[in-house]
């Protein structure tokens, strides 16, 4: 069986994207570390679909284990509901380009707000989703927290930039979101809470 780049444009650019594929044992020992974590890239976030994966820090790791890979993924929080549209969704693509990869959830160490790539604040933002101010290192927030964290003193809304605005919830449109309202535009807005 043939692909090319108009039926499998995720492929563009790799070994296989115009080759026979038809032997995938054969495929699977040519792939490269680079091939996986390219065939990966164009994966979003279910629930913000404008920032990858990659660029939220979910996608974590690929690694060859034994006669296949392995690709770490970890939840922005325990529980995440997407989790497992992002299971299937990296197990898809990698299916699709002819990789025999498992897909593993590693919940330790925890994911954190400091995975996520510049780009994918401004991505953020550009969405009307306010990014996280500080990290979670600055602020020494740890984990695991009895008590609940103060809010930031200032959250710059995502459409008008201003710092005049308040928490309406504690949660957000997700778990890992908080509900905010600018008082210059009276817009509310999510803020991805640092964690």
């Amino acid at each position: 069986m043939k692909f090319d780049a108009l039926t499998q444009p995720h492929l563009e650019g790799l070994d296989l994207a115009k080759g026979d594929v038809s032997h995938p044992a054969q495929a699977q020992s040519n792939t490269t570390a680079e091939a996986i974590w390219a065939v990966l890239s164009p994966l979003t976030d279910p629930e913000i679909p404008v920032v990858s994966l990659r660029d939220m820090g979910i996608l974590r790791d690929v690694r060859h284990v034994g006669a296949h890979w392995q690709v770490v993924i970890t939840p922005t929080y325990s529980g995440c509901p997407a989790m497992d549209q992002i299971e299937d969704d990296v197990r898809q693509a990698l299916l699709d380009s002819g990789h025999d990869a498992e897909v593993v959830t590693q919940l330790a160490p925890a994911w954190t707000t400091d995975w996520m790539t510049p780009q994918a604040h401004d991505q953020l933002r550009a969405y009307g989703i306010a990014p996280p101010c500080a990290s979670a290192t600055a602020t020494h927030q740890h984990s695991l927290r009895f008590v609940r964290a103060l809010a930031p003193t200032s959250v710059a809304c995502p459409r008008c930039a201003s710092t005049q605005t308040t928490e309406v919830s504690h949660f957000g449109s997700t778990a890992c979101k908080a509900l905010f309202k600018c008082l210059a535009c009276l817009e509310p807005f999510d803020h991805f809470k640092p964690h």
